[in-house]
């Protein structure tokens, strides 16, 4: 029976040649790269060389790239570090309803200490209107947070035209481009952002190792106290090994991208055309237009989404649903309800197929040929 990882929007494993970069890394430096001598001036250029890589990726400089431990602290730092230093200008913060948790719980921290937080609604189609964002809009406002798209359903959201809204406004500009970088072409410059949370292990890097672009003169609070690393903004020995491997992922990710997304694009046609053909109720969640090319959604009408992947599981076939699993319960997913209430079958009906390196045309054909008969036994 073949063994299918079809969940890469969760995490991605870790390609060989990364691996290899970062025990070459560990192997041959052992120096801290905040050492003057010639063990830590090793360390100092291979982490220079590794930044440079990062920031080339984004169009960015150098000196605005601040290495963190992933996504989460990349978003936690954009936020409280933006919020803390620009409290007396005004406590509002804009963002959406369907971030990824680390923008959320972290916007409800901010709530607590007393900022006002607006969360902007999305259509069906899991997008934010731009009008509602300018009316949002208020002279105290701070910070706008928009990811570039979204986790579960893969919609994406009109960053640039944010951006351009966002020049004549003191507001800086922060997007979570987790799920995009390394698939999308990301220019800071035309996006006009002034933050942007990235994090290798989305792009077969490894675990633990992000980064936060901070465009110069943006102004961001320590949210960690320690040594000065990062230029005084983020304190605590880089993880240096992590950092080569995640500048070695990007390199390769830059040099597939396009073949990728291409072929991203071509399984879900075969997921889709596999369930018209087999005639399956289904919908999709988000639109296939304006969506991450690895990401695809699907609402399977009268399909149980604990029984679908409990039996997809089973055929091979690794998938997530678009709800959070607590302790055997499902948890109704935010992005789903945000998109369409809270009175709907879609939030327990409801699967994520997302992409990665290494499937073939051969092996998504097998996903939807399961699919579909798994959804014709347990929908009668």
């Amino acid at each position: 029976m073949k063994q299918l990882y079809i969940d890469h929007a969760a995490t991605s494993p870790i390609d060989p040649e990364v691996m290899s970069a970062m025990v070459d890394n560990m192997l041959s430096i052992s120096g801290n790269p905040s050492s003057v001598h010639r063990y830590g001036r090793e360390a100092r250029y291979a982490l220079d060389t590794a930044r440079a890589v990062l920031a080339a990726s984004i169009h960015a400089k150098e000196s605005e790239i601040v290495f963190t431990s992933g996504g989460t602290e990349s978003d936690n730092l954009a936020l409280l570090g933006t919020a803390y230093a620009r409290q007396s200008e005004g406590k509002h913060i804009i963002t959406t309803a369907i971030e990824h948790s680390a923008i959320l719980k972290t916007a409800q921290a901010l709530e607590k200490d007393g900022f006002e937080i607006t969360y902007l609604p999305v259509s069906k189609n899991g997008e934010i209107s731009l009008n509602d964002l300018q009316e949002a809009l208020r002279p105290d406002t701070i910070l706008v947070s928009i990811m570039y798209g979204n986790n579960e359903v893969g919609s994406r959201q009109p960053i640039q035209a944010i951006g351009l809204m966002l020049e004549t406004h003191p507001a800086y500009f922060h997007t979570d481009a987790v799920q995009a970088y390394g698939l999308e072409e990301l220019n800071v410059d035309e996006l006009k952002v002034d933050l942007l949370s990235t994090s290798a292990h989305k792009l077969n890097g490894p675990h633990g190792i992000g980064f936060l672009y901070v465009r110069s003169q943006t102004r961001l609070n320590y949210t960690m106290f320690g040594g000065d690393q990062e230029r005084k903004r983020r304190a605590g020995t880089e993880n240096l090994p992590a950092i080569v491997g995640y500048a070695k992922a990007v390199e390769l990710a830059e040099e597939t991208r396009a073949d990728k997304r291409d072929s991203y694009e071509k399984f879900k046609q075969i997921i889709i055309s596999a369930l018209d053909i087999a005639g399956v109720k289904y919908e999709i969640n988000g639109t296939i237009d304006n969506s991450l090319s690895h990401i695809l959604n699907i609402h399977f009408i009268g399909a149980s989404v604990e029984a679908f992947l409990v039996n997809l599981d089973m055929a091979g076939v690794a998938v997530s649903s678009g709800s959070a699993c607590m302790a055997g319960s499902i948890e109704p997913s935010h992005v789903l309800v945000a998109m369409y209430g809270e009175d709907t079958p879609v939030l327990k009906e409801s699967l994520r197929f997302s992409f990665g390196a290494g499937l073939t045309k051969e092996d998504i054909t097998y996903v939807a040929d399961e699919t579909v008969r798994i959804y014709q036994r347990i929908v009668k």
